[in-house]
């Protein structure tokens, strides 16, 4: 068990496409299924992040669940940076030059940032140029 004050900030739920397997909600076939939330009380944690791998299609479901246990959600994802575009990939290239970056949203502005570059955006992102690799490639100009 965690220590007093843990929190876990880098989880990954069931909308982590291919990597997370955490719920957020029981099914209703198994009510008393463990949940994220339901472990993160147990381990004494007021409070959990979710940071799914590039989207964050289930975060209303995520900031809801969380409300209804009491645990204070913290809102994140874990954005994919590429050292130029994101279709810019020779077969072979080595995977060292491609790398995580988690985001944690602080407040409603920081909430709404990754949203603005979440693939569940992505008319805007790919209208704009603004979709997640390209915009937190390094090689990308700062306003």
């Amino acid at each position: 068990m965690p220590g007093p004050g843990f929190v876990h900030l880098h989880t990954h739920s069931e909308y982590s496409l291919l990597d997370g397997a955490a719920r957020l909600e029981a099914p209703r076939s198994n009510p008393s299924a463990p949940t994220i939330f339901s472990e993160a009380a147990r381990d004494g944690m007021s409070a959990i992040a979710v940071t799914d791998h590039g989207a964050m299609f289930g975060a209303l479901r995520f900031y809801e669940a969380a409300r209804k246990t009491g645990v204070k959600p913290i809102m994140g994802v874990e954005a994919y940076v590429a050292p130029g575009s994101r279709f810019d990939r020779t077969p072979g290239e080595s995977e060292e030059k491609y790398y995580h970056l988690t985001l944690l949203a602080e407040n409603e502005t920081g909430y709404r940032n990754p949203s603005d570059l979440s693939p569940s955006r992505t008319s805007k992102a790919s209208t704009t140029g603004r979709g997640w690799t390209s915009s937190c490639s390094p090689n990308t100009p700062t306003a």
